[in-house]
């Protein structure tokens, strides 16, 4: 058996043994199970949390979501790039005629025919998501929520340069390779920290002999880091909340709020004018995202409602609104969440499937009534300083 792409690796006692493999490749696939059936380790780490590793092992998981419980706990965005990943997962599928991470699964099956412990040696991906959102600024922000709705709509075929790359990457970071060369700050937790992560979850698994099962990206990192102590729980962290975007959050509402009644008191018309076009403006963007997102009349007219009250509460948003009424009336079926991994494959289907079409209520809303806010407010400051 050939040991290429294989990294021995001896620390106290312990024999790791490193199985570099190539998500779209076949060879690799073999290469776990022949690797695994000759070595018979104690332990199998593959590259995959518990939440990746339930959506291979439950393929029918999505059938569960609960969109009312993804709106309360304010996780569309995070489905949002979870959905970029699948989309391409799907498009390299198709072209390539083949299943990204099957070795994953190769290296499960393995470990259970011999009776090894299975070790899910990877980071939360909810965690990695939101170290990667804390890490850039909200104009920043901005740009990787279009680069991540390019992402699932790019319908390019992808290059054999491109694809002899992907040989040498794992699933996450192929499919965010473009984002992450825009937003360079972006290696550190999407691959610098994993590698630290996936090196210390390796040294802690039980047994003499370990074979881990990797993303050949992540092998000379975890080389180099395995013969250090890490701390998981500084890794698995996440940024505490800036109090500046809180105080901003609150001081801008309180401020119009204020700017409005002392307008009122000099002037009640101006003032009735100002609170007017706050309604109007806020109102009326929130509804334009709704609509943008073809979302249902009485979802629409929730977004127009909404957005004067929400836009003035840092904790609240209209969008949440509008996506409640979404799903309310026009609430996912089974049917969707089967089709779901073809239909975000197209800008059509996207807009189509009723649980996508919830997440664009949502986003949309919240992006249309923000343009609201500013508009909103600088009419009113505008109002205030010309009755001073």
């Amino acid at each position: 058996m050939t040991e290429e792409n294989i990294t021995r690796i001896d620390l106290d006692g312990k024999e790791i043994i490193l199985i570099g493999t190539a998500h779209v490749s076949k060879q690799s696939v073999e290469q776990v199970k022949e690797v695994i059936d000759r070595e018979r380790p104690d332990s199998v780490c593959i590259e995959l949390d518990d939440q990746r590793y339930k959506s291979i092992m439950e393929g029918s998981k999505w059938r569960e979501t609960d969109i009312f419980k993804v709106i309360k706990e304010k996780k569309a965005t995070l489905l949002l790039m979870n959905l970029a990943i699948s989309s391409f997962q799907n498009r390299l599928a198709k072209q390539f005629d083949t299943k990204p991470g099957q070795e994953m699964i190769q290296g499960i099956e393995s470990a259970k025919e011999i009776g090894a412990e299975l070790v899910l040696a990877d980071r939360n991906i909810q965690i990695t998501f939101s170290r990667i959102w804390s890490n850039v600024s909200f104009w920043g922000k901005g740009q990787l929520l279009t680069s991540i709705f390019y992402s699932i709509f790019n319908k390019e075929s992808i290059s054999e340069e491109e694809l002899e790359k992907m040989k040498t990457q794992d699933t996450l970071n192929a499919s965010l390779a473009e984002i992450s060369e825009a937003f360079p700050r972006l290696k550190k937790p999407l691959i610098d920290e994993r590698d630290q992560y996936l090196a210390q979850k390796i040294k802690e698994a039980p047994g003499k002999k370990v074979v881990a099962v990797l993303g050949a990206a992540h092998v000379p990192g975890i080389t180099k880091e395995i013969h250090k102590d890490q701390d998981l729980e500084a890794l698995t962290k996440t940024k505490p909340k800036s109090r500046t975007p809180q105080i901003i959050g609150w001081a801008i509402p309180v401020l119009i709020v204020a700017l409005i009644a002392f307008t009122f008191f000099l002037n009640p018309a101006a003032g009735m004018d100002q609170a007017i076009s706050w309604i109007l403006w806020t109102g009326i963007t929130a509804a334009i995202g709704a609509a943008a997102a073809m979302g249902h009349p009485l979802a629409i007219l929730s977004a127009f409602l909404a957005a004067p009250i929400t836009t003035l509460h840092p904790l609240l948003a209209a969008g949440w609104v509008s996506g409640i009424v979404q799903a309310y009336f026009k609430r996912p079926s089974v049917a969707d969440f089967e089709t779901l991994s073809e239909d975000v494959f197209s800008l059509k289907g996207f807009w189509r499937n009723k649980f996508t079409r919830v997440l664009l209520v949502i986003i949309l809303t919240n992006i249309g009534g923000s343009f609201g806010t500013f508009i909103g407010g600088a009419d009113v400051i505008r109002t205030f300083l010309n009755n001073l």
